[in-house]
């Protein structure tokens, strides 16, 4: 069928275009999202890719599969994007952790790493918030041949096609990478499903305890050395010491707290109300049954990105 569809769409119809893409639509807005780091950036980079695609499909001949074509156009666009657009960012890269609250702060207007809205759960592989930020210290070669090697399964020759270059270069890119993701993101797939019970109840548990300003009640769900970072504030604490300082000296003191559980890139998450408008996305990052990361992504911008309400009545 997908064969009669290809015909009519290298015709010029529409619609059969739209019939092929549509199924391969989400998995390469995450592929855009990987190497982006935004889901803006990643809107963009889909529309440009189905685009060109559209305007070069009757170049395609069918000897390699419509999807991993797809994903040569994708990647090239990603690429040229990534070097007008440059890397995300995360408070971490800016320098060292507070050791007590900063309280006067202002929003730093730089690129920030966005955090990805799931919707089936099962794409969580890649795209946990410590790899896609490990990968913005890569060079967008480097970025792309690890992703599609070590998440999509694409075979060195593969990426090579892809990318327009050799298989050694591959290979050579390959390695250089995998040794800075080893260095920025050592521990990955940390994270449960959102639908395990035990994760549920720690979502509820952070949830309440920021709800109660319970200190105690938070400090229970924390490893030692937790961080809490809250782009686009520039200010990040590490160890539970800090984390708890910031805590009950700004959402402890700040209003009413309501949060509602969501999922984000493949971790679990809450969408933080404050006095009933939107605040911040909160990924969680856990480490057995203890949370190791907070990641407060404050903005309501981000709330449309998850479908979530600007307010609660």
């Amino acid at each position: 069928m997908s064969d009669v569809f290809l015909e009519k769409a290298q015709r010029g119809d529409g619609e059969a275009f739209t019939r092929l893409i549509e199924p391969l639509r989400r998995e390469l807005h995450v592929h855009c999202y990987r190497i982006l780091g935004s889901t803006h950036d990643a809107d963009d980079a889909l529309q440009d890719t189905f685009i060109k695609a559209w305007r070069k499909l009757d170049s395609f001949q069918g000897r390699s599969s419509l999807r991993t074509w797809l994903y040569t156009v994708a990647t090239r666009t990603c690429l040229d994007l990534a070097q007008t657009r440059g890397r995300r960012a995360m408070p971490i890269d800016l320098g060292p952790s507070s050791e007590h609250a900063v309280l006067d702060q202002g929003a730093v207007d730089i690129a920030w790493l966005e955090p990805y809205p799931d919707q089936r759960y099962e794409q969580r592989e890649g795209v946990e918030l410590a790899f896609v930020a490990a990968l913005q210290h890569l060079p967008g070669n480097q970025r792309a041949a690890l992703v599609l090697f070590e998440v999509l399964g694409f075979s060195a020759a593969e990426i090579a096609g892809i990318m327009a270059t050799s298989t050694t270069s591959v290979n050579s890119a390959l390695a250089r990478a995998r040794k800075v993701i080893a260095d920025k993101a050592p521990s990955r797939n940390q994270s449960r499903a959102a639908d395990d019970a035990k994760v549920k109840q720690l979502v509820a548990g952070y949830s309440a305890a920021l709800e109660r300003g319970d200190a105690e009640a938070l400090v229970a769900l924390l490893t030692e050395d937790v961080t809490w970072a809250m782009p686009p504030l520039a200010a990040w604490y590490s160890g539970v010491d800090a984390v708890l300082d910031h805590a009950t000296k700004v959402p402890f003191t700040c209003g009413t707290w309501t949060h509602v559980p969501t999922s984000a890139n493949g971790q679990p998450a809450v969408a933080g109300y404050l006095e009933g408008e939107a605040w911040s996305i909160t990924v969680l990052t856990l480490r057995g049954d203890r949370i190791s990361a907070i990641t407060s992504f404050i903005g309501p911008e981000h709330f449309r990105q998850f479908g979530l309400p600007a307010s609660l009545p």
